[in-house]
């Protein structure tokens, strides 16, 4: 519980820092001015936040959403994000209408009062995520994590795998040294040998990968579940149903 209210409140003072990618009919503006100015939602334009993984990523590539609204005069504008709590602050702030995230971001987010709706989720992918360790790292299982420097994304679905896995080993979280990076820095982190091991999720994990020959210490089979979950901000879900609907 102390765990949970911890990152609660965290997740209510971190930063959110998307990279917009406007459509044909949106502008690109600032990212950072965008979603800090929790501008009054427009009601032509549906905004939507995403990251690195997933189906919105391949709904924005095929571009189905903005067809189906097109009879409509509405438009999309994709946000992303690093990471789900990042995600979850600019909806919790009122700069996005729509998003998606792992199963545990949204339980820091509703700690913190988050106005949220569940619409949808995808099946376990518990392979999809794991802890890794450089490929000549002397660590053979997660017990040898004792005193180490773990890093990964702060209140994210790894993190929840680092606690779980931990447990399993029957070690406390207070037997590692965590290091809280968003994706990218984690990973120069963990190439740079400054870091034990990474808590990461696909798609970065497999090619972190491929890219290192880094060793899976743990993955999450008997674990986690590590389901991806769509989430509506609750005032746009109420004012605009068909919508959440549509997407």
């Amino acid at each position: 519980m102390l765990f949970a209210v911890g990152l609660s409140l965290s997740l209510a003072v971190s930063a959110c820092t998307p990279t917009q990618q406007a459509n044909t009919t949106t502008s690109p503006t600032s990212a950072t001015t965008s979603v800090a100015s929790s501008q009054p939602q427009q009601s032509n334009v549906i905004r939507i936040g995403y990251q690195k993984y997933g189906t919105l990523s391949i709904l924005k590539s095929r571009g189905s959403l903005e067809k189906r609204l097109a009879s409509q005069s509405t438009s999309v504008q994709w946000l992303q994000f690093p990471a789900g709590p990042q995600l979850l602050e600019a909806l919790n702030a009122g700069s996005i209408d729509f998003g998606h995230t792992g199963e545990a971001p949204p339980i820091f987010a509703q700690a913190a009062g988050a106005p949220l709706v569940y619409v949808a989720n995808e099946p376990p992918n518990p392979k999809g995520e794991a802890i890794l360790v450089p490929k000549d790292s002397p660590i053979q299982d997660v017990a040898g994590l004792k005193g180490k420097k773990v890093v990964f994304n702060k209140g994210s679905n790894v993190q929840y795998l680092v606690v779980e896995a931990l447990t399993a080993a029957g070690l406390k979280y207070s037997d590692i040294q965590p290091i809280y990076l968003p994706p990218a820095e984690a990973r120069a982190a963990f190439e740079q040998g400054s870091v034990d091991a990474w808590g990461i999720w696909d798609p970065f994990f497999t090619v972190a990968k491929r890219a290192t020959g880094a060793r899976v210490l743990k993955d999450g089979e008997g674990l986690v579940a590590n389901r991806e979950f769509y989430l509506a901000a609750k005032p746009f879900n109420d004012q605009y149903p068909d919508r959440t609907k549509a997407i």
